[in-house]
């Protein structure tokens, strides 16, 4: 039996509720935390605040059963996770601002024996420099960067790595790797997530837990980059970009993924910056494919005004803004960076269509941008543009885009 009694989670947003809740079906204890009060709110009326697949369901359970409950403030616990936001500041220099605020939160409640997770995506040295934030509010109480195995609180490096859509499935299935700032650290640490995770669970140190992350992103941002820099190739070359790719990957040991209008999402467009951000003079290929990547947008900008050219009275229809299909997610999303340069551009008339959000963005809105239903859109427009490749328009009858100009920046028509 472990001894983990009871669990705080600091930081409720896509990771940190999954994980609240999947702990909290064990019978385990859950107190989570978040600065959010209409989260706060909704979680304690059983309702997760942001869709994913079976999230609903969970959440009523565990709440409804007592095992978990949302708070603006932390509680003592056995086990704290910090799964709150590391964007990156102008730069693209890492901000750990709010690993910092998860830090102070938390130090008040702690106590001798207790163990202290970041699961946040963080750059290579942010769970020492976690460990020293502790220190500096406790200095009563000793931690890894001090004392090392002596420490009377354990820290350390658990990070996420699940797919949008499948939370809850790749929390509990896929293999963890656990770095402590100890060897103590990672023992006490696999301890907590074997209460969980069915996949392995592979311990090492928690800088090669930082690196290892945010190697995962990087080697996909790098395989992305060639598959966008080919796209602009073959543009240029009047190559069918999407069948090269095909005929390519015949070969056994190739296998080129698909490009798209840009990279998105709270990982893959940002994790690769830490690196560069901690060895910008080593990080030459890392970094010019996020450079890539970044500007790919920019060319389906230039590609949709090309084309608008030769239409009188433009009406373009854009189809999706999250970052991926068939999710609700817009973090970094290169659709939404699109939509907006298409605005500032004054293109033509813009109809948005995303079936997976009731409302536009601020940033869209604040253009006099309004979304618009998926069939009226199609029957005014007389230019396409697919920027997510969502199930619904997979499926789109043929003869509805027969009479107009298509852009499909993912290869699905």
């Amino acid at each position: 039996m472990h001894s983990f009694s009871r669990i705080s989670v600091i930081g409720l947003g896509y990771i940190g509720l999954p994980t609240a809740a999947v702990f909290a079906d064990t019978g385990v204890e859950v107190v989570g935390v978040d600065v959010n009060q209409k989260a706060i709110a909704l979680i304690n009326s059983g309702k997760p605040h942001f869709g994913e697949p079976n999230l609903d369901a969970l959440v009523r359970r565990v709440v409804e059963t007592g095992k978990l409950k949302a708070t603006d403030v932390p509680e003592a616990a056995d086990a704290f996770i910090i799964a709150v936001p590391t964007p990156f500041k102008d730069g693209h220099v890492p901000d750990l601002s709010y690993i910092e605020a998860a830090a102070r939160a938390i130090a008040p409640v702690l106590k001798k024996g207790d163990l202290v997770v970041l699961e946040s995506t963080s750059p290579v040295g942010a769970t020492e420099q976690l460990s020293a934030w502790l220190g500096a509010a406790r200095t009563d109480l000793s931690f890894p960067h001090e004392k090392g195995e002596l420490a009377d609180v354990q820290v350390a490096h658990c990070p996420e790595r699940v797919l949008p859509g499948k939370i809850l499935h790749e929390v509990v299935n896929n293999a963890r790797v656990i770095g402590g700032m100890s060897r103590r650290c990672a023992q006490r640490a696999l301890a907590l997530y074997r209460i969980v995770v069915k996949g392995e669970c592979h311990v090492t140190t928690a800088r090669t837990a930082e690196m290892a992350k945010l190697t995962e992103n990087a080697f996909r941002d790098v395989n992305i980059a060639f598959a966008n820099e080919l796209s602009v190739i073959c543009d240029k070359l009047k190559i069918n970009v999407w069948e090269l790719i095909k005929m390519a990957n015949l070969h056994p040991r190739v296998n080129i993924l698909n490009p798209g209008p840009g990279v998105g999402g709270h990982c893959i467009a940002v994790d690769p910056w830490f690196i560069v951000s901690t060895a910008p003079q080593e990080a030459r290929i890392i970094r010019m494919a996020r450079e890539i990547n970044d500007a790919k947008p920019d060319f389906v900008v230039s590609k949709v005004c090309e084309r608008a050219q030769d239409l009188k009275n433009p009406r373009i229809a854009c189809l999706g803004l999250s970052y991926k299909a068939d999710v609700d997610d817009l973090r970094e999303s290169p659709a939404v960076e699109i939509v907006e340069k298409l605005a500032a551009e004054n293109v033509g008339e813009l109809l948005i269509v995303e079936p997976h959000i009731g409302e536009l963005p601020k940033r869209l809105a604040d253009k006099g941008l309004t979304l618009t239903d998926f069939d009226v859109a199609m029957e005014k427009a007389n230019l396409v543009v697919l920027l997510v490749d969502h199930m619904v328009f997979q499926t789109v009858d043929r003869d509805v885009l027969k009479d107009k100009f298509v852009i499909d920046t993912r290869g699905a028509w």
